[in-house]
């Protein structure tokens, strides 16, 4: 497995936010992204996850709820990667990819637009 420091890892997800344009940031709602070590027992090669109700799901009664919770997971992203500049990638479309759920994008939609 490649090694890599979890302040690092924290670092390339930041980094992968940042790229996130600004029109897309400015509508982001009640979210909050977490590095994580590992995801659930049974899930070992997820390298990130979205919890919430879309943006496209919500109405009227959407008010006085926990954010949805985007995890990014540190172990398998390591274990899938063979160099750092595949990890930078991994990350930066991982990242991509579960605020593409946030927007109530789905997996289907996000392999024909390559981000799968």
């Amino acid at each position: 497995m490649l090694e890599m420091t979890r302040d690092s890892f924290e670092e390339l997800v930041s980094q992968a936010l940042d790229r996130i344009p600004p029109e897309l940031t400015r509508v982001m709602d009640n979210v909050a992204v977490f590095v994580e070590d590992e995801p659930e027992p049974g899930e070992a090669e997820l390298l990130g996850l979205y919890e919430g109700t879309p943006l496209t799901e919500r109405g009227e009664w959407y008010a006085g709820v926990l954010p949805d919770r985007i995890s990014i997971y540190m172990g398998p992203t390591l274990r899938h990667c063979a160099d750092a500049d595949e990890v930078v990638h991994e990350v930066a479309v991982t990242v991509v990819h579960e605020i593409a759920h946030h927007f109530g994008i789905d997996d289907d939609r996000l392999h024909e637009l390559g981000w799968g």
